[in-house]
């Protein structure tokens, strides 16, 4: 049932890999700053209980923006980041929570404005249960407020009687970007069908009225159709079941209106795919009754992703680098790139890329930081 958010993850070359990997001997201090001097001094943010950063402690307030993955309004992009370093004592409990990096006009990235959220403290009860999966999916701004919204997944309980719940979450932005507790997206049961888990949420303007929607699969190759704007109770303002999707959807990239009519698009496929390889499947045409029209094959391109000019050793090694975004972080309408090394449950190096430099990072740092 898990999956991460569409900001796009792909398994890199194996040079760039030990690069990145191998550039810090001391991955385990909480902010590492290869080639960014900048990134070692940077301030963290006071610590809350259980080593959540409060809320909006650190976090710039914005008034809303139309910018893209922009939690607190601000005009920035932020990033968000799945699996989080964990600490020793909880390598083998549940998932560390989600983390935000938010944005910076200076560097693109600003680790000090970070947030960590967790299950504990923002998932949404089904009865009186807490989830213990909480993980991103995808963002957009789902009320029109000018505060991107995230979708997560989580994992209500079922007892494999009849529908199962809907396990997809929304947390909604603000002047002080992820705060509080989300709400359970509500999938009228005319839009389901079959008994399958509602998964997979794509966001999109499908029916091309300026609003944005979510498609989320359901069973039997149909796609669960929910118009926007929603709720705050996270209802959307329409909703049916179309035909002719399959269990996997993605958003087309690097546009999502793919042939320019003033609809977005939607990509099917029948096999998980590894966002950034190459790889075909199939698109759906929005219209005014959404992504309806068959639109032929769809070829997913491969990611490019700058060498870093950080030292090799054999000492530190890396055991996958992916990558993170390919998105404008530092405002000159060039996509920026930011990757991640990840060596086993302790260690990373989140390293952002701008696009007029690509061979040397804007910022560098550990996810460590959110277990402070």
């Amino acid at each position: 049932m898990r999956r991460r958010i569409t900001q796009p993850t792909a398994t890199v070359t194996a040079r760039t890999a030990a690069a990145l990997g191998a550039g810090c001997a001391t991955l385990l201090v909480v902010l590492t700053a290869c080639g960014s001097p900048s990134a070692a001094h940077a301030p963290s943010a006071p610590s809350g209980k259980n080593g959540d950063t409060p809320p909006g402690a650190s976090v710039p307030r914005g008034e809303g923006s139309r910018t893209p993955d922009d939690f607190n309004g601000d005009g920035l992009r932020d990033l968000v980041i799945d699996d989080l370093v964990k600490a020793p004592e909880d390598s083998h409990g549940d998932d560390a929570g989600i983390g935000v990096v938010y944005g910076s006009e200076a560097r693109g990235l600003d680790p000090a404005a970070r947030q960590l959220l967790s299950a504990h403290a923002n998932a949404a009860k089904s009865g009186d249960t807490l989830p213990a999966a909480f993980d991103a999916e995808t963002a957009c701004d789902l009320d029109r407020d000018g505060f991107t919204d995230l979708i997560v997944s989580t994992d209500p309980p079922y007892n494999g009687i009849g529908t199962p719940p809907v396990p997809l979450q929304i947390l909604f932005g603000s002047p002080a970007g992820l705060t509080g507790r989300a709400v359970t997206l509500r999938i009228p049961q005319k839009a389901r069908f079959g008994n399958d888990w509602p998964q997979q949420p794509v966001c999109g303007d499908f029916d091309g009225d300026g609003r944005t929607d979510l498609a989320v699969t359901a069973g039997g190759g149909r796609v669960s159709f929910l118009r926007g704007p929603f709720t705050r109770a996270g209802a959307p303002r329409a909703a049916e079941s179309l035909p002719g999707g399959g269990p996997y959807l993605y958003a087309p990239g690097p546009k999502a209106d793919t042939n320019g009519d003033g609809y977005d698009d939607l990509v099917h496929a029948t096999r998980p795919h590894t966002p950034g390889a190459a790889a075909k499947a199939t698109l759906l045409l929005g219209t005014p009754q959404g992504p309806t029209r068959p639109g032929g094959t769809y070829r997913f391109e491969a990611a490019e992703v700058p060498e870093a000019p950080l030292r090799t050793t054999g000492a530190t090694g890396a055991t996958g680098t992916t990558l993170l975004a390919r998105a404008d972080f530092d405002g000159d309408n060039k996509a920026d790139t930011a990757v991640r090394t990840h060596r086993g449950e302790r260690q990373d190096l989140i390293a952002l890329f701008p696009a007029r430099t690509p061979g040397r990072p804007l910022i560098t740092f550990s996810t460590a930081l959110f277990l402070r």
